[in-house]
């Protein structure tokens, strides 16, 4: 993870929020931008277009920012992405940083893939049943994919469960071709 070019920044912002002691309000800062990132399609094209120049990219990104409420140090974390012209890895990043987070406080990071947006009680119940399995404490990073029709797909480390409709119509499609 941190050999990727996210995972190095994701490991800055670690770090800098570790030796600052403002570690619990990047980590609130980050999950709220991630939510951003994956609710809004004008902030996700803002982050990957190649056209926003370094300095339009900047000034939006501080406006986000204060929109959000999130602390000066990502904040500030935002903008070195964005002078880097790095925005386009930001969803990388917040997954990385949160992987990070969870190690930190001993739990196992989870990403977890949904045909549709999951809601607060799904999500309790979905932790409950992979700290039984897993025997750990389970953060759980989701994404919607429409393309998997319904079902999870949950990777844990080098684990993956794949419970998808998609993935059992391909098998059945496989099967039927002898």
């Amino acid at each position: 993870m941190q050999a990727s070019l996210a995972g190095r920044y994701a490991r800055a912002l670690f770090d800098l929020a570790q030796d600052s002691g403002s570690l619990a309000a990047v980590e609130k800062s980050m999950t709220r931008i991630g939510d951003a990132l994956a609710g809004s399609a004008e902030l996700k094209a803002l982050v990957t277009s190649p056209v926003v120049s370094r300095t339009d990219a900047a000034r939006a990104i501080a406006a986000v920012s204060k929109k959000l409420s999130l602390d000066p140090l990502t904040g500030n974390f935002l903008g070195v992405l964005a002078k880097n012209r790095r925005l386009g890895k930001l969803a990388e990043v917040v997954r990385a940083f949160a992987s990070m987070t969870a190690a930190h406080r001993g739990e196992v990071s989870a990403d977890v893939t949904s045909a549709h947006p999951l809601d607060k009680a799904q999500v309790e119940a979905l932790k409950t049943k992979l700290k039984s399995r897993l025997g750990r404490d389970v953060a759980v990073n989701l994404t919607v994919d429409p393309a998997i029709l319904g079902g999870l797909v949950v990777k844990v480390g080098s684990r993956l469960m794949d419970a998808s409709i998609h993935t059992r119509l391909n098998t059945l499609a496989a099967a039927m071709k002898g």
